[in-house]
């Protein structure tokens, strides 16, 4: 009987331990950003996550929610070699993107951050859409290369962007 009763806490055990190890991973996946930073003019008003569930690839998608008008973005700082010319694509994909100031360069947009340097916005609610940034690096080695909900000088809100690159 006592033989018994060990494999029985055996196999809760295990069982246990699977179910923390599962859980464990999915925070973990949803919250993991990579070598992405996440960044915020007004803090908490944001959230930033991983999407499982809405993607254009395979890969799980990076999604940012204005809960309020903010400037929200995900930056990666890269190496760059000085004056020369560089191309990055993504596809955006937003819901309910609204600038907060009409007429002004705000939206889901690729960007360098603390620059005005940035791709076309892509606001309203708008399916999977390819976007393209042309810059120069000039004097710099470095630059933070960011994915943004928002603009250099306004914000945006509500729902969200997501994006894939």
């Amino acid at each position: 009987m006592q033989k018994k009763s060990n494999i029985i806490k055996n196999i809760i055990s295990i069982i246990i331990i699977i179910v923390v190890l599962v859980v464990g991973y999915k925070v973990y996946k949803k919250s993991n950003f990579n070598n992405f930073v996440k960044a915020e003019y007004t803090l908490g008003i944001s959230k930033f996550e991983r999407d499982e569930n809405i993607k254009c690839t395979k890969n799980d998608s990076y999604k940012i929610i204005n809960d309020d008008y903010n400037d929200a973005m995900f930056y990666e700082t890269i190496d760059v070699t000085p004056n020369t010319p560089y191309k990055v694509t993504c596809k955006i994909k937003t819901e309910n993107v609204v600038p907060k100031n009409e007429n002004t360069d705000a939206g889901a947009h690729i960007s360098i951050s603390g620059s005005s340097e940035k791709s076309d916005n892509v606001i309203g609610t708008t399916d999977w859409t390819e976007v393209e940034f042309y810059f120069n690096s000039r004097n710099r080695n470095k630059v933070d290369l960011g994915f943004r909900l928002g603009g250099f000088e306004d914000s945006c809100t509500r729902n969200s962007m997501v994006f894939r690159f």
